[in-house]
């Protein structure tokens, strides 16, 4: 019976020896960083819309029909702030660049809050897949571009009482009484060309814009996976679950099945898992990621 320290050894041996690695993150890997959705970082910036609506996280919130657009945004921009525009509360992201920045590596994410580059990656070596919390787009949509968010949702955050800490950090006030849970309305975004409301650009639904940039990023993923097909290759899947196991694990499965060379690794609090036609060459670790990236540091 392995383990753990025997199954770090093969990983560890695995990143060593590889000569590419392809990253394959998904929402369990933001998690252990810190970037959690519900208990102390919901009241911290979300004690108003906690007391009037009872939301018990901020995913949940997110699809709640507010009274209107003034409402809306204001929850979103808090959202949309702490969870794109600031760092997760611990480095795993910084930790697992420390571990795979010599190699030739790829990363496809289904996380859309750019820790991956926020972190240092190149960006030229990222793929989001589901969308940005930091770009809008036109709900309808009338056209497929997307636009940055950033100095529109600091605007926002600021009206509603926040400040914004050296470093980037949003601060309540002191007394959370003074919070408003409105932007002004002329703050409400709208879109540039047929003026109706814009949206996050999310996959939610058939309405998601994979503008140029998408496109390229997709390519470059593409490309980089056929170019390494017969090569040693190292797929590394971490806190990937099975809402949308067709976009990193199936395709890391069968990519590994396919090339003879490949080693496939899970990192996976409770869902460590692979089929029995790669067991030989997979290796599942049932941890926490952020311990699993501080043993292989050793």
């Amino acid at each position: 019976m392995e383990t753990f320290d025997d199954r770090i050894n093969k990983l560890r041996s695995a990143l060593r020896e590889c000569d590419a690695v392809i990253v394959g993150a998904g929402a369990g890997f933001s998690t252990a960083a810190g970037f959690t959705y519900a208990g102390e970082r919901l009241m911290e910036y979300f004690p108003d819309f906690v007391a009037r609506y009872g939301f018990t996280d901020m995913y949940s919130g997110g699809f709640y029909p507010f009274p209107g657009p003034e409402e809306q945004w204001a929850y979103w921009s808090r959202y949309i702030y702490i969870n794109r525009y600031m760092k997760p509360p611990k480095p795993l992201y910084e930790n697992l660049l420390s571990l795979i920045r010599e190699k030739d590596y790829f990363v496809i994410t289904t996380n859309v809050d750019h820790c991956f580059q926020k972190a240092g990656f190149d960006k030229a070596r990222l793929f989001y897949t589901q969308g940005d919390y930091g770009l809008w787009q036109c709900s309808v949509p009338c056209h497929e571009e997307t636009y940055d968010n950033e100095s529109a949702v600091r605007e926002m955050v600021l009206s509603q009482g926040f400040a914004i800490a050296e470093g980037g950090a949003l601060v309540a006030p002191a007394n959370t009484a003074g919070l408003s849970m409105v932007v002004p309305s002329e703050f409400v975004p709208r879109c540039p060309r047929c003026g109706e409301p814009m949206a996050m650009n999310l996959r939610a639904d058939d309405t998601f814009v994979e503008d140029e940039g998408w496109f390229k990023a997709a390519l470059r993923y593409r490309a980089f996976c056929e170019s390494h097909e017969d090569a040693n290759v190292l797929f590394w899947e971490m806190g990937v679950g099975y809402n949308t196991p067709g976009i990193i694990k199936y395709p890391f499965w069968h990519m590994t099945r396919d090339n003879p060379q490949a080693t496939y690794a899970c990192v996976n609090f409770g869902e460590a898992a692979c089929p029995k036609e790669i067991a030989d060459r997979s290796i599942c670790l049932q941890a926490d990621i952020g311990e699993v990236l501080k043993a292989l540091a050793v």
